[in-house]
């Protein structure tokens, strides 16, 4: 009988615990508002949850609100209890650091609702509010922390002490031009077409940049190797047909994977690359997405996508009033994406050998997490080489009024919880 689930709200994090991705387990698909359908006495339901007794969710700060409803939802109506008791009565044990990157279309766990917002005054919350201030509520009933100081990746003592400035918006002017020493071009620095730097994957911000990159490194990586890079190209059908219309087409192949559902229209393939998977595959083997696969069979496989093709109609047939065309597209492509680049995003929980960094943030960037994630995925100084010169005041970004409060409310439990099990500590 499994006492314990363990859930991540990524394919890498849940790798890495044996666990399963929180999605998965609602049964939902990536950027879809398909929920599982939950019914009073669902056997399956209550068998996967008859015994569990506690539930372990790692990589905290990229749980949302919403999503954290949801599962307090499932769990209560599994446990057959009063739905007041929070998570049906299962203990539930959070790991993670707030400071690091946030859900992507959901409030993070730390909103503080108390704070001014742009809604307007006496404007009536909508149910993902009502279920995101729910979900609030349920973290504010935690009643036990400890911290864990010891940090398990970094060797280098001088760059310890530099992230942990860095992770309190705290670096001094030593601390830059101890990274400036790691600029491409600096004497320090190998060159980027020498062995290790070669082989490093690049940490980019955005998925276009990311996946014009690699597929530029795929085209220059068969010219060193004296052959001509095979592409494979996905199927796409509109309504049940092919597509024929070469506008449309070109279209659709040009889109960023983030953007259908992790498929790509164009999959350059060059001999002894790195790939990432962007599916799940087999959890048993440990084929799960965003991880480089092992030497096994990857079928093709299949997803449904909408896209706004206005841009691309005729003025005639354009729809009035700056609305949205949109269409439905199903596409079976090899779940696979060139891994020479990757976005910082997804590079969070990855401990990697080398990497070639930016810190030239994307306009209007204020997150701490942009420039304390790629900083901190290497081992020492030394691991990773920056990519150009970058400013100061990237070192300066402060975690947000709504990270600090529930840091410091954290902090305080802490404290209480050395005091009730002082026999632990």
């Amino acid at each position: 009988m499994q006492m314990m689930r363990k859930l991540a709200p990524t394919g890498i994090a849940a790798a890495e615990i044996d666990g399963m991705t929180i999605h998965s387990f609602l049964g939902e698909q990536r950027n879809s508002g398909k929920s599982r359908i939950i019914k009073p006495a669902d056997s399956k339901l209550e068998k996967e949850w008859r015994s569990v007794e506690y539930l372990l969710i790692d990589k905290m700060s990229m749980v949302g609100l919403t999503l954290l409803a949801k599962l307090n939802r499932i769990i209560s109506t599994a446990k057959h209890v009063n739905p007041q008791v929070p998570f049906g009565g299962v203990n539930i044990i959070f790991f993670g650091d707030y400071l690091q990157y946030r859900p992507v279309y959901d409030a993070p766990l730390h909103t503080d609702f108390s704070l001014p917002s742009e809604k307007k005054q006496g404007k009536l919350l909508t149910e993902k509010e009502i279920q995101q201030r729910l979900a609030r509520s349920l973290i504010l009933q935690i009643n036990c922390v400890v911290k864990l100081t010891q940090q398990m990746r970094t060797e280098d003592s001088w760059y310890l002490q530099l992230l942990e400035r860095l992770h309190h918006g705290q670096c001094n002017y030593d601390d830059y031009e101890l990274l400036l020493t790691r600029v491409v071009g600096q004497p320090s620095v190998g060159s980027l077409c020498d062995s290790p730097w070669n082989k490093a994957p690049t940490l980019v911000f955005r998925n276009e940049v990311r996946t014009q990159l690699n597929n530029k490194a795929a085209i220059r990586n068969a010219a060193q190797l004296g052959d001509v890079p095979m592409v494979c190209v996905a199927q796409d059908i509109c309504n049940g047909k092919p597509i024929e219309d070469s506008i449309l087409i070109k279209k659709l192949l040009e889109l960023s994977d983030s953007k259908t559902e992790h498929l790509p229209g164009l999959l350059p393939f060059v001999p002894g690359m790195p790939v990432i998977l962007t599916q799940k595959i087999a959890i048993e083997l440990g084929l799960i997405n965003e991880l480089q696969p092992k030497l096994v069979p990857i079928p093709v496989m299949e997803q449904t996508f909408r896209v706004d093709i206005s841009d691309i109609l005729p003025k005639d047939k354009k729809p009035k009033s700056n609305r949205k065309a949109i269409l439905s597209i199903k596409r079976r492509a090899l779940p696979l994406v060139p891994a020479y680049c990757i976005t910082t995003h997804k590079s969070q929980g990855q401990t990697l050998n080398k990497v070639v960094i930016d810190l030239k943030l994307p306009n209007e960037t204020e997150d701490i997490a942009a420039v304390y994630v790629p900083l901190s995925r290497v081992k020492r100084l030394a691991d990773l080489i920056i990519l150009r010169q970058f400013d100061y005041k990237v070192l300066l970004i402060k975690p947000s009024k709504s990270q600090l409060t529930e840091m410091e409310r954290l902090d305080q439990l802490y404290l209480e919880t050395q005091k009730r099990f002082s026999q632990w500590f």
